[in-house]
């Protein structure tokens, strides 16, 4: 529906309550990334001036937020997390149809925990990474693994999830895993990788990671900026 010119409220008005009423209806879902600028001008027909002072009108409201580089986004993005289905944490996002990126940090053979030596024997291979939606850090990710990954080149690996990694080089798909999801305050290494200040709320997903036929596959926790996460966990009656 186009912008009436004639009308008494301020063009600009009208294109900032068109976009606020497609926000609530979530048009703009997965990612949350509006058209750009030029996009939306030609769309209604007005200048590049009239839309900035409809997207500063909305981001007043606390509506959108812009990016530097990438975007105006609403404000506020969550990703969610599916707890009843059995996916790694990059391909979650990867589904959601997010722009979702993985950053290695670091891989080491450490000394294995006393709980975990039955099934990665005294060492075991650790391997940090920093998961991005659209170039934003959203998660610190650290998982303890069998050491017959330390030959995975982590830079090469890319996107790959470890639970297909962990098949392809252990040869058994992973069956079930428990997960536990609690809150906690940032220290100074989580905060920094997520561009926090320190002590900031994060959430901490500790997830035990199990083989089709048993033996652990990875024990892995996930610190996660707390405004841009949320977990979701659905039930369905049997009748």
């Amino acid at each position: 529906m186009p912008v009436v010119r004639d009308n008494a409220t301020a063009l600009y008005r009208q294109i900032a309550d068109r976009l606020r009423d497609e926000i609530a209806a979530r048009l703009f879902e997965p990612s949350g990334r509006l058209p750009t600028e030029s996009e939306i001008g030609t769309r209604f027909g007005v200048s590049r001036v009239t839309v900035r002072l409809a997207l500063d009108r909305l981001e007043a409201d606390g509506l959108i937020e812009r990016r530097k580089g990438k975007g105006t986004f609403t404000a506020g993005k969550r990703v969610q997390h599916p707890l009843d289905r059995l996916r790694s944490f990059h391909e979650s996002l990867r589904l959601q149809g997010l722009d979702a990126t993985m950053q290695p940090i670091s891989a080491r053979i450490v000394a294995t925990p006393p709980d975990l030596r039955e099934d990665f024997g005294p060492h075991c291979l650790e391997v940090c990474r920093l998961h991005l939606v659209d170039g934003e850090p959203v998660a610190l990710g650290r998982s303890l693994l069998p050491p017959a990954l330390e030959p995975v080149d982590w830079q090469a690996a890319g996107h790959k999830p470890i639970y297909g990694i962990l098949q392809d080089i252990v040869g058994k798909p992973v069956g079930g895993a428990d997960i536990e999801v609690k809150a906690a305050a940032a220290d100074a290494e989580v905060a920094t990788a997520l561009g926090l200040p320190a002590g900031a709320p994060v959430l901490v997903m500790e997830r035990r990671s199990v083989f089709v036929g048993g033996g652990c596959a990875d024990r892995s926790v996930f610190h996660i900026r707390s405004e841009r996460y949320s977990f979701i966990l659905s039930h369905r009656w049997q009748g």
